[in-house]
This record gives structure tokens, C-alpha cells and sequence, in this order.
């Protein structure tokens, strides 16, 4: 019989997992990006102005003031470009990116294993991704 876990021994893989994927490639490339980024004046002014601006469009779309809105939204679009033309920028985006499909692919992993490890617990069939449980049932007629 195989040991029983604790919740708390799982999340201790857990977040053996997550020290894991914090020491790869690509989360320290997003975070030398990131930290460029910061040390870049100009895109810190951007971002400062951005936030500024959204502010400004929350408050003339609450007063119902289009045009001023309209106006707004057309320069928040102007520096989000500026910002994005930025080549550090488009890397930490990239990088970001990466960071995410990593964290996917970690937890459809976790996710395929636990359905997988109770096909094979229950006798199911694995190629139909069905339990022993529905196999059983379907086989005696009473599913």
C-alpha cells in the first residue's frame, strides 16, 4: 500500500517546486528585465504618466465626459506603444510570458498525473481517460 500524504507534505513539494521554477533560465532573465526596466528613466516616466492618464479616464468615464475620455484613451494608447517599442520591454513581455507557459505546463502536469494516478488506482483505462469505477459500470450495463 502506498504511503498516504498530508496536506501539509504537499504543499512543502509545493513549494519545493516553486524554488524550483524561481532558479530557472527564465525567471531570472524576467528578472534582470524587470530590473532594466526600473532603471530606465524613460520608461518609468511612461509608466508614471500611464498611471496618471488612467486615473484621469476612470474619473471622465464616471462623469459620463466623452470627448475628454476619448481623448485620454488616445494618449494612453500613444505611450503604451511608446513603452512597448521599448526592446527591454518586448523581452520581459517575451520572458513573461515563458514564466507563464512554465507554470502551465506544471500544473497540467499535476493535473494529468492525479487523474491518471486514480485511473490506474481504480483498474480504469487509461487510453479513455476513464476510471475502474465507470468501466465497471458500463461493462454491467448500468451506466
Amino acid at each position: 500500500m502506498e504511503k498516504k500524504y498530508t496536506k501539509d507534505e504537499i504543499i512543502e513539494k509545493a513549494n519545493e517546486i516553486a524554488r524550483m521554477i524561481a532558479n530557472t533560465e527564465q525567471v531570472e532573465f524576467f528578472r534582470r528585465a524587470e530590473a532594466q526596466i526600473n532603471e530606465n528613466q524613460k520608461v518609468r516616466e511612461n509608466i508614471a504618466s500611464l498611471k496618471s492618464l488612467q486615473k484621469q479616464a476612470v474619473n471622465f468615464q464616471q462623469y459620463g465626459k466623452e470627448r475628454a475620455l476619448k481623448i485620454i484613451e488616445g494618449k494612453i494608447e500613444n505611450i503604451e506603444k511608446e513603452i512597448d517599442e521599448v526592446p527591454i520591454v518586448q523581452e520581459f513581455k517575451q520572458s513573461q510570458g515563458e514564466v507563464n507557459d512554465l507554470l502551465q505546463l506544471v500544473s497540467n502536469a499535476i493535473a494529468n498525473g492525479v487523474t491518471n494516478e486514480i485511473i490506474k488506482e481504480t483498474d480504469g483505462d487509461l487510453l479513455r481517460g476513464e476510471t475502474g469505477s465507470y468501466v465497471k459500470n458500463t461493462t454491467y450495463g448500468k451506466h
